[in-house]
């Protein structure tokens, strides 16, 4: 017998909604595995419209925009703001179209960035040997406000590779580089495939400026924006990326949740990072966003509305905090393993491959850096790790 579907996995209803005063819901089709929509919302004022994550790149994605603009007795021309929550495709692709339909501004985080980190910095496990020793979080102080701080750092290395990435030679050998390094808890050897790496040459040096849209208005943690007739506050809420931020409108209790927090499922948070401690960062944001009174309606990038924003946060770290207590069961009946093990047994089979493994990483170094776990190289070159 099937599971029931999630409703963030519900396909792209064609109708649009008003889910609060001047706030359309228009459902877009992804075709993504466990997703079967994200949600654009648009922000109507007397000047047109500011539109919040518009979907997917691509034919369909612009018809179904249109198509729901139309309803609303809205064209494209019509958008003057696009804002994007945080740099994953479905929810910046159609801005690049956008922009060029009506000269919208592009409004995202300081340090947007589409692409993992570059080399020539280093985290604790995706670099060197482990030495067996909890770093930085690991040595005893626990403070998770030492996350901010880690942040910042990690905040100046992605605006430092948005702007590198502007240089077509630079994000060539940046292509070459990661087809030719293996993930961080990988061996030596384990590389990406001939066509997974090809496929990123391919987009780094022909395909980057067709669907990355250029930012021009970067914003940052407490900036304010305008839209709909009131203001917006930023939050920043690392986590499910580096660069992901929400809108709070203090004066409806409207708040915009992108993917941090999402009504049914939880996020990816994947271990390969900018952020010291990826499932750390998360934590710290969720508990801030929970702190935020007055809250009324959460306006998720997939799923419906709801209105418990802080009870949901909590949900989702009690997730992740069940998912650790897996984990330690794990390890007591397999011992030492590598992430794979991990894992395989963490993951249904149907779910099993790169993404399953990064989330695994990230609940494991999240271990190590508290001091839960140690962890060292195989002679095969692949992290093992001891809980």
């Amino acid at each position: 017998m099937s599971k029931p579907r999630r409703q963030e996995q519900e396909e792209a209803s064609e109708e649009i909604t008003e889910v609060a005063k001047d706030i359309l819901r228009m459902q877009l089709p992804i075709m993504l595995p466990g997703l079967g929509h994200v949600n654009m919302y648009a922000l109507v004022d007397d000047d047109g419209a500011a539109v919040i994550d518009p979907g997917l790149p691509g034919e369909s994605t612009w018809n179904a925009i249109t198509d729901r603009l139309k309803q609303a007795g809205l064209e494209p021309r019509h958008i003057h703001t696009v804002f994007i929550t945080h740099s994953h495709p479905d929810h910046f692709g159609g801005a690049v179209r956008i922009h060029k339909e009506s000269g919208a501004r592009i409004v995202a985080h300081r340090a947007f960035h589409f692409g993992g980190p570059a080399g020539g910095h280093k985290r604790h496990g995706t670099g060197g040997e482990h030495d067996g020793h909890a770093h930085g979080h690991g040595d005893g102080d626990h403070h998770v406000e030492a996350s901010v701080d880690d942040l910042v750092a990690h905040m100046e290395l992605l605006e430092r590779d948005r702007r590198r990435a502007q240089n077509p030679l630079w994000r060539i050998r940046s292509a070459l580089k990661r087809m030719t390094t293996p993930a961080p808890w990988r061996g030596r050897g384990e590389t990406a495939s001939f066509r997974e790496g090809f496929r990123f040459l391919a987009y780094a040096t022909f395909g980057r400026s067709r669907f990355v849209p250029p930012v021009t208005h970067h914003v940052e943690h407490g900036d304010v924006l305008r839209l709909a007739g009131r203001e917006w506050f930023v939050q920043h809420t690392p986590g499910h990326t580096a660069d992901h931020i929400c809108l709070h409108d203090p004066d409806t209790g409207a708040f915009l949740s992108g993917d941090h927090v999402l009504p049914s499922i939880t996020p990816h948070i994947g271990g390969v990072s900018y952020l010291a401690d990826p499932l750390k960062s998360f934590f710290y944001s969720l508990d801030r966003v929970g702190e935020i009174q007055g809250v009324e309606l959460a306006l998720p990038a997939h799923g419906h509305p709801f209105d418990d924003l802080a009870g949901r946060a909590q949900a989702i770290k009690e997730h992740h905090h069940e998912r650790l207590d897996e984990i330690r069961g794990i390890a007591r009946e397999i011992g030492r393993a590598d992430v794979n093990s991990f894992m395989k047994r963490l993951f249904r089979e149907r779910s099993w491959g790169e993404m399953a493994e990064s989330e695994t990483y990230a609940h494991l170094e999240h271990m190590r850096l508290e001091g839960m776990a140690e962890a060292h190289r195989d002679d095969k070159g692949r992290l093992v790790y001891d809980i």
